[in-house]
C-alpha cells in the first residue's frame, strides 16, 4: 500500500471497462460521502477516453440523486487505447491536474486498475479502486460488484427456459458471459441444475456431457441444460451443440444470454456492497492509502495493493462445477 500526505480537497471518479450493475451505486457513495466530508466531486466522463479528452465536470448530490436502482452508469464508460500509451497516461494526467483534481476513484475491472496503478507510478494522482465487473475475477476480493445482479439475471433466463425444455424433452446450451472467467457459469449452473458447466477453468469435455446425459436418459429423464462460458468469443456455445450433434444426432438448442447480463436493475446485494465500498475508497483516501482496492475477505472490507491485484489471477471455484456433476445426477 503506497500513501500520501497531500490534503485532499478536489476528488475525481470515473467508470472503465464493461459497465457493471451497482456501477452507479458505487458513484452514489463516493459523491454523497466525499461531499460529506466537504470535498468537491468531479466526474471523469467516459472513463480514460474522457480523461484524455479532457470531459471532466463537477458533480454534486443532484447529479446522484434517483441513480441508485439504474444499471450501467451515468458518468459513461470505455476503452481508450491510448491510454495504454505513456504519452496517453500524461495527457490524462495533465488534465486532472488542470482541474485541480488531488485524488481519484476508479470503479471498473483489472485493465482499469492497471491504468490506475499507472497513473500513480507515473504521475503520483493518488487513486484507489472499487471492483466493478461481473466477471467476478478480480484477485483480492471474494466479491465484485455486478457478479450477484449478472447471476440472478442468467438464473431468471434459465428457469424459463427449463420449462420449454421440460415441454419439449429438449436439450439447451446456455451461453453465459466470462471470458476468462468461469465464476458465472459455475453459479449459474450450479443454482439452475444444469447437468454439466464449461467453464475455462474446468475439464468437462463434450464426451463427458453425452454420458451424463446419456446416463440421465437411462433414468427416464427427458430434457437436459448445460451451461457454458463464453470462452475467448461469443458463441461457443454453437460450438458446443454442433460437436454434441455429431456424436449423438442430438439437436441441441443454444440459447446465448449476452449483455443482457450487464444490464438492468442491480440486486440489494450489489446495491449494499457497491455502498459501502465507495464509501470505503473515499474514507481510504482521506487517511493518506493509496494505490489500492477495496476488496472484500468474506463480507469484511480489505485494503489490497493495486500491483498484487494486477499481477495475479482469481480462477473459479472448481468445487462449484463439481458439485453441480454430483447433483445432477
Amino acid at each position: 500500500m503506497a500513501t500520501f500526505s497531500k490534503k485532499i480537497q478536489k476528488l475525481g471518479v470515473y467508470t472503465s471497462g464493461g459497465d457493471a450493475p451497482g456501477m452507479n451505486a458505487a458513484l452514489r457513495a463516493v459523491v454523497r460521502a466525499a461531499i460529506g466530508q466537504n470535498l468537491e466531486v468531479v466526474g471523469i466522463m467516459q472513463g480514460y477516453v474522457g480523461m484524455i479528452e479532457n470531459h471532466i465536470e463537477a458533480i454534486d448530490q443532484r447529479f446522484v440523486a434517483n441513480i441508485i436502482q439504474r444499471g450501467g452508469t451515468v458518468i459513461k464508460t470505455g476503452r481508450s487505447t491510448e491510454f495504454t500509451k505513456p504519452e496517453g497516461r500524461a495527457k490524462a494526467a495533465a488534465n486532472l491536474k488542470a482541474h485541480g483534481v488531488d485524488a481519484m476513484v476508479c470503479i471498473g475491472g483489472d485493465g482499469s486498475f492497471r491504468g490506475a496503478h499507472a497513473l500513480w507510478e507515473e504521475h503520483q494522482i493518488p487513486i484507489v479502486g472499487v471492483p466493478g465487473t461481473i466477471d467476478n475475477d478480480i484477485f483480492g476480493s471474494d466479491k465484485t460488484i455486478g457478479f450477484d445482479t449478472a447471476v440472478n439475471t442468467a438464473l431468471e433466463a434459465i428457469d424459463r427456459i427449463r420449462d420449454t425444455a421440460a415441454s419439449h424433452d429438449r436439450l439447451f446450451i446456455v451461453e453465459v458471459m466470462g471470458r476468462n472467467s468461469g465464476f458465472i457459469a459455475s453459479a449459474v449452473g450450479l443454482a439452475g441444475g444444469a447437468e454439466e458447466i464449461f467453464a475455462p477453468e474446468s475439464l468437462t469435455t463434450v464426451d463427458k456431457a453425452v454420458d451424463r446425459i446419456k446416463d440421465g436418459i437411462a433414468r427416464g429423464k427427458t430434457s437436459s441444460i448445460l451451461v457454458t462460458a463464453e470462452g475467448q468469443k461469443p458463441g461457443r456455445a454453437y460450438d458446443l451443440a454442433d460437436a454434441i450433434r455429431k456424436k449423438t444426432g442430438w439437436d441441441a438448442k443454444v440459447c446465448i444470454l449476452g449483455h443482457q447480463q450487464r444490464g438492468g436493475s442491480p440486486t440489494a446485494a450489489d446495491r449494499i456492497l457497491a455502498s459501502r465500498m465507495g464509501a470505503a475508497a473515499v474514507d481510504s483516501l482521506l487517511k493518506g492509502h493509496c494505490d489500492i482496492m477495496i476488496g472484500t475477505e468474506g463480507e469484511k472490507l480489505i485494503e489490497v495493493p493495486l500491483d498484487i491485484v494486477t499481477k495475479n489471477e482469481k480462477k473459479a471455484h472448481l468445487d462449484l462445477i463439481s458439485l453441480a456433476s454430483v447433483l445432477a445426477t
